[in-house]
């Protein structure tokens, strides 16, 4: 995703989508995200040392943040209109993104909103990443699927939980970053034929057509980022 690389002062993270996955015991995969992708201007979003309980405090049921994402209605969504970004520019990673391959279709809505729709399906030969460009060290991946040992998976989605920010650089933590987790608002569904070993939705697996199926509710207040261990062949 060499486009990405002009996101480099911005801050990626998900708004309103449905995003899928879906990993075969024969290590087949694929995967979709379908919605919105905000970012976020890197200015302004360094930690105030005036205050630097406000910054380590635990994000909790009873939080300060958790009680204004609870208060904020539709129109009080994550605003960038105040965050300087370059239409231009914004609309150039709109049409460079749109050539990359897994873009369906890319459209750049305004105030650093874009509307995304991404599919994509291969084997689990090695990790995969959504979204990831080396060089663009600040872009957090929505979703991360690991290889571990010689028979095991690892799905783990950082960016679908309103802790994503405690992942990023120390200056993209904060500030715009709450406004960006207050616009979480998504379904994640993982689908699989193969043994489920771990995961963290509580309502756990439930049989689908295609095996089993765990579905996460993306909100706000959704803490924990979705998590699964599978067990695949060989």
């Amino acid at each position: 995703m060499a486009a990405l690389l002009a996101l480099s002062a911005c801050l990626v993270t998900p708004g309103k989508f449905e995003s899928t996955l879906d990993i075969r015991a024969d290590r087949q995969f694929s995967f979709t995200y379908k919605g919105e992708i905000l970012a976020s201007d890197m200015k302004g979003m360094e930690s105030s040392p005036a205050d630097p309980a406000e910054n380590t405090e635990p994000r909790t049921k009873d939080s300060a943040y958790t009680k204004a994402a609870l208060k904020d209605g539709p129109d009080e969504r994550f605003d960038t209109s105040n965050a300087g970004g370059n239409e231009t520019q914004m609309r150039g990673i709109a049409a460079a993104l749109s050539k990359e391959k897994g873009f369906r279709s890319v459209r750049y809505m305004g105030r650093n909103r874009f509307e995304i729709d991404y599919a994509i399906s291969g084997r689990l030969t090695h990790s995969f990443l959504f979204p990831f460009n080396s060089d663009a060290k600040i872009i957090l991946p929505f979703v991360a699927v690991e290889l571990r040992g010689d028979d095991r998976v690892r799905v783990k989605a950082p960016g679908y939980s309103s802790n994503f920010d405690q992942s990023a650089p120390p200056m993209a933590q904060g500030g715009s970053g709450n406004d960006a987790a207050k616009a979480l608002d998504g379904v994640f569904t993982l689908t699989t034929d193969a043994e489920i070993i771990s995961q963290n939705q509580e309502d756990g697996a439930q049989a689908a057509a295609q095996g089993k199926q765990i579905m996460w509710k993306i909100t706000p207040l959704t803490t924990e980022a979705p998590t699964a261990t599978l067990r695949v062949s060989r």
